[in-house]
């Protein structure tokens, strides 16, 4: 297990969700305001449903962190769940069941059957509500904590969406600082002003056929120090971490780094990426069809990591499915969710790729506190510079 490493608990429509994180070095500064900027976010975007309206996300800090500093012991947050109060007969720990609100036909493309098979439960409402994406929110909490540490070492972290349904961005990728400002301006959490206008209708079009949609997003990281990850183990390699980290987020079906699938169809003169060297810059790359990592390690450039998302399994024009008790055809549950949650997904995914990226940077250069973290890192940069 590494050094930094968390757990998450909590039920959609229970009181609260939690989180603990271990591992946090002492030292580093914590904004409360920029975890709430993060969950904010997470909330946002065209399609979303109306649990957004009920809910707004606040973290609650309740150990590890004393006057805006990390202490070195475990971090403790909560954000409460404001619907709860609807929900208390139906979630309460120590309550009576009641069969007439059990739920009993499975969703295709959820976790329903499966979880309801595989814990013995009838009443699928004991899967669907750690299984909703709900979840996110303390990865989001998390991610939002850990980028504070990375950005003292000027990692930073952009996401955009690239596609929703069959409508694509047209125009290439802005400079990452215009980047950031349009997509966290657009509904869709994307560049593209006359793409963003189609998806937005092709959204309207599917909600008021009451169906859903996916997408495709992708994550970029800058700053990172060659050398993060390694080659030595399949459990080392950084891109193996970060498809599992982002393949982890619900809903989640492909992930890529760099050039991806388009890689298998280029020759190898047309894909690898060339190596230079000056003494201002030392080694680097022109090019980043490799998407920032090689052999399993950072290489000095970028980290672009790209996942597609398919739609979300909760139809309002329900699917057949087969009650797991009576055994009879049936349509599937119909649960509040949202038309299209790719723009969300696009900031969950940040977030996530944040706590990955704090895990191979703090299992790189180590250290009980920050001024002890910061002494290491500099003393492998200068190693790096005169390799």
């Amino acid at each position: 297990m590494s050094s930094l490493h968390y757990h998450t608990a909590g039920e959609s429509h229970g009181p609260m969700l939690t989180a603990i994180l271990e591992g946090m070095p002492s030292g580093v500064s914590i904004a409360e305001a920029s975890i709430n900027e993060q969950l904010k976010r997470r909330q946002g975007g065209y399609g979303r449903g109306q649990r957004m309206q009920i809910e707004s996300d606040h973290v609650k800090v309740t150990s590890g962190i004393r006057f805006g500093k990390t202490l070195g012991s475990p971090i403790a947050l909560q954000v409460e769940n404001k619907d709860w109060k609807n929900w208390m007969p139906l979630m309460s720990p120590f309550g009576r069941p009641s069969a007439q609100r059990a739920v009993h036909c499975p969703r295709p493309g959820h976790a329903d059957l499966a979880g309801g098979i595989k814990y013995d439960h009838h009443d699928l409402r004991n899967i669907l509500e750690r299984a909703s994406a709900r979840e996110t929110t303390m990865r989001v909490a998390i991610g939002a904590l850990v980028r504070q540490l990375l950005e003292v070492f000027d990692i930073r972290l952009y996401s955009y969406v690239r596609s929703i349904g069959d409508v694509s961005v047209l125009t290439p990728c802005p400079p990452l600082k215009k980047l950031q400002a349009f997509a966290n301006q657009s509904p869709v959490h994307t560049y593209d002003s006359r793409a963003a206008k189609k998806m937005m209708a092709l959204i309207d079009q599917v909600r008021k056929k009451q169906d859903s949609l996916g997408g495709t997003f992708e994550v970029i990281v800058t700053g990172v120090p060659i050398g993060l990850g390694s080659h030595v183990n399949w459990e080392k390699k950084l891109d193996a971490l970060l498809a599992q980290s982002v393949m982890s987020l619900q809903a989640i079906k492909a992930v890529e780094i760099g050039l991806g699938v388009e890689a298998g169809r280029r020759w190898g003169s047309k894909m690898h990426d060339e190596i230079f060297f000056s003494r201002a810059r030392g080694f680097y790359h022109k090019t980043n069809n490799a998407g920032g990592l090689t052999g399993g390690m950072t290489n000095g450039n970028p980290i672009v990591v790209r996942a597609t998302i398919k739609p979300i399994s909760t139809l309002y024009q329900p699917l057949r499915s087969v009650d797991v008790v009576t055994k009879r055809p049936v349509r599937a549950t119909i649960e509040r969710s949202d038309i299209c949650v790719v723009p969300a997904a696009a900031v969950i995914a940040e977030n996530i790729v944040a706590y990955t990226i704090a895990q191979v940077f703090l299992e790189k250069f180590g250290g009980d506190s920050l001024r002890e973290l910061k002494r290491h890192y500099s003393e492998s940069m200068k190693l790096q510079r005169y390799y």
